[in-house]
């Protein structure tokens, strides 16, 4: 994919662009291949403002200081030499937006005011003016490759390399290469290049760049691994299920090339505002300079009123605001990364300011979703119990599900044929010709099955089992609260969210159980998808409020939809929250909501400082400037000066703690 970006998105934009909008995986795959130019390390880019900041102070020396005749000869030439190495990429950036027939930008402002300033003799002033804005870009350049490698860092996590099984032998290709239904092999220590399902029969893996987990996880023969993950144990090999752009993992790291292209409502109105008041300040800088002779008359003279104009029209460019506002926004993007969160789009960081109501799944978001089995009750023999409702749970990626075949271990379960999963309740299923339904009371209740009604008083989670067509028993499962629930609560209220709502499809005494250990404000237990989606939009229909939905991202993939933010919790490797999500916490802590919501306030009052900034500076030097009480170095400063200020401002989003 590409980033092309208008004209109209911003009239300084485009020379920047040219160094600050190459893909972020680029630091990972690409880097051998990359011209280094766009590198704020490499000497060659700021080469031409050295050029010219040396040339410009030998100039000013010589002028002031030594005073030598033979300089005045060579003068004009000196400053034009040292013009040429910032003026030149400026005077090219005009000519290709005069061909797009777009001629009222940042480049042709400059380019008038400071060729102007040639014209009667200003040369320092003209080499300055051109200088400083050049000097802005690699600020610009500089602060936005900061925000990308703290975006890189967190992503960087793909193989180089993938070792595929072609004509009988293996051989290395780039990921990239590799086809649907190919085979791969990966050594203990290396990462998996692509998603797949495993051919080997088990082995361990780290998650933790995918899930914020430490744990390695045990993937066994037939389940699905994900690039990203690292091999720890032995050789295994993998059947490719997706292609590499199709990856989760690429798919998030294009979520975040992304991000810059949804605007936030500041962002978009200032770059409308530029395009509408650049050609106004030409118009006037040039009224300026005629509408004098109709009032002087043989008094008026044209140099005087010329310089006005040019200084007039340099303290006019929007450069801090069109500069610096996106900057902000991207430092706020590249802030969030570093801190584990990923934002889809800049006006998510707008909207989750003026969040108030936080609504949240339970299980995988303030719970661990790590089950264990802690009780086992049947009124048949144990064995043939758990030997019945292993062989339907096996089936299952439920959590629930994994925890009852982790306890039960490797034994030989029986066949099972025809699983289905009724969703919220549970599954269904044929183990040696009778049907076997494993899930809660809901389920039980559905297939018209007699159970024992102390069941339903058990506040922990239990897999209760009917055997053809008779209640046979139930395994007690537990979950455990992560450790940053509570906190990750009371800083919620803290930070402007008047309430917290929690939705579970879990049995109402345990979610109420939970919500009152970590100060839940409200919540719903035994719902169903569509009755999380019921509730959620029943909460939305006051208007007034603005409502973030925090799910695991599988399960919840309606819920995250229809909210205002969809947050999803530790769901690297799920394509729905990829998808469906607008911001997606990648560390699987709910006190990164907060986090969010400090970063989004934090950018927010950058982009406002910078506005103010830019518009009180610019109003006062104008007059200033219009009234002949303001030379082209306060002009510098108006434009350029208020420029490099903003730029550094925004820069700090990237240096908080949050």
């Amino acid at each position: 994919m590409s980033h092309t970006h208008d004209k109209e998105d911003s009239c300084c934009s485009s020379k920047a662009h040219q160094h600050t909008h190459s893909h972020v995986h680029a630091h990972s795959h690409d880097d051998d291949e990359h011209d280094h130019g766009g590198d704020p390390s490499a000497i060659k880019t700021y080469l031409p403002a050295i050029v010219t900041l040396v040339m410009l102070l030998i100039g000013i020396a010589f002028d002031n200081i030594f005073r030598v005749e033979a300089f005045k000869i060579i003068r004009p030439y000196w400053y034009i030499v040292a013009y040429l190495p910032v003026g030149i990429p400026v005077l090219q950036e005009v000519w290709e937006t005069f061909k797009a027939k777009d001629f009222f930008t940042e480049f042709s402002l400059m380019s008038i005011a400071t060729i102007g300033a040639f014209g009667i003799g200003e040369y320092p002033e003209g080499v300055t003016v051109m200088l400083f804005y050049t000097i802005g870009e690699l600020f610009q350049m500089a602060a936005v490759n900061r925000a990308k490698r703290n975006i890189a860092a967190l992503l960087d996590v793909r193989a180089d390399v993938a070792n595929v099984l072609r004509n009988g032998k293996y051989e290395n290709v780039k990921p990239e290469k590799v086809e649907i239904g190919e085979i791969i092999q990966i050594k203990a220590g290396e990462k998996i290049p692509l998603d797949g399902e495993m051919r080997s029969e088990k082995s361990s893996f780290n998650t933790a760049a995918l899930t914020g987990e430490s744990k390695p996880k045990t993937i066994n023969k037939g389940e699905n691994v994900l690039a990203g993950m690292l091999n720890l144990d032995k050789v295994i090999e993998i059947k490719v299920t997706k292609a590499f752009a199709d990856s989760a993992l690429s798919r998030i790291l294009e979520m975040v090339q992304n991000a810059t292209i949804r605007k936030a409502k500041t962002e978009l109105f200032i770059r409308k505002f530029a395009k509408i008041y650049t050609p106004i300040v030409f118009f006037l800088a040039l009224a300026l300079l005629t509408i004098p002779i109709l009032i002087l008359g043989s008094e008026y003279h044209f140099q005087t009123w010329l310089y006005r104009s040019l200084v007039f029209l340099v303290i006019s460019c929007p450069c801090a605001l069109v500069i610096s506002i996106p900057l902000g926004y991207f430092g706020g993007i590249g802030a969030a990364s570093a801190s584990g969160i990923l934002f889809k789009g800049s006006n998510f960081l707008d909207l989750i300011t003026k969040l108030n109501i936080v609504v949240m799944d339970k299980t995988g978001t303030l719970t661990k979703g790590v089950f264990k089995v802690q009780k086992v009750e049947s009124n048949i023999e144990e064995k043939d119990f758990l030997n019945y409702l292993t062989a339907i749970e096996a089936k299952s990626t439920h959590p629930i599900a994994k925890a009852i075949v982790e306890f039960v271990g490797e034994t030989a379960m029986h066949p099972a044929d025809n699983i289905e999963e009724i969703a919220g309740m549970g599954l269904k299923g044929a183990v040696n010709g009778k049907e076997i339904l494993a899930g809660n009371v809901k389920l039980l209740e559905k297939f018209n099955i007699d159970f024992d009604l102390k069941i339903t008083d058990i506040e922990e989670s239990i897999v209760a089992v009917a055997i053809g067509g008779k209640y046979v028993g139930y395994v007690l499962i537990a979950d455990e609260i992560k450790e940053d629930a509570a906190e990750a609560i009371k800083q919620l209220h803290a930070n402007g969210v008047k309430q917290v709502v929690m939705l579970s499809g879990d049995k109402t005494s345990i979610v109420k159980k939970v919500a009152g250990v970590i100060g839940i404000d409200s919540f719903f237990g035994d719902l169903l998808p569509e009755d999380k989606v019921a509730k959620l939009e029943e909460i939305k229909k006051d208007k007034t409020k603005v409502v973030a939905f925090v799910g695991d991202g599988i399960n919840d993939t309606p819920v995250l939809a229809i909210s205002d933010i969809g947050m999803a919790m530790g769901a690297m490797g799920s394509d729905a929250a990829i998808e469906t999500a607008d911001v997606v916490i990648q560390t699987d802590q709910p006190s990164k909501i907060v986090t969010a919501i400090k970063i989004g306030k934090a950018t927010r009052n950058v982009v406002i400082q910078n506005i103010s900034l830019a518009f009180a500076v610019k109003a006062l030097v104008l007059i200033l400037g219009a009234g002949g009480l303001a030379t082209m170095w306060e002009a510098v400063f108006a434009d350029v000066g208020v420029a490099f200020l903003a730029i550094l401002n925004a820069v700090r989003i990237q240096k908080m703690k949050f």
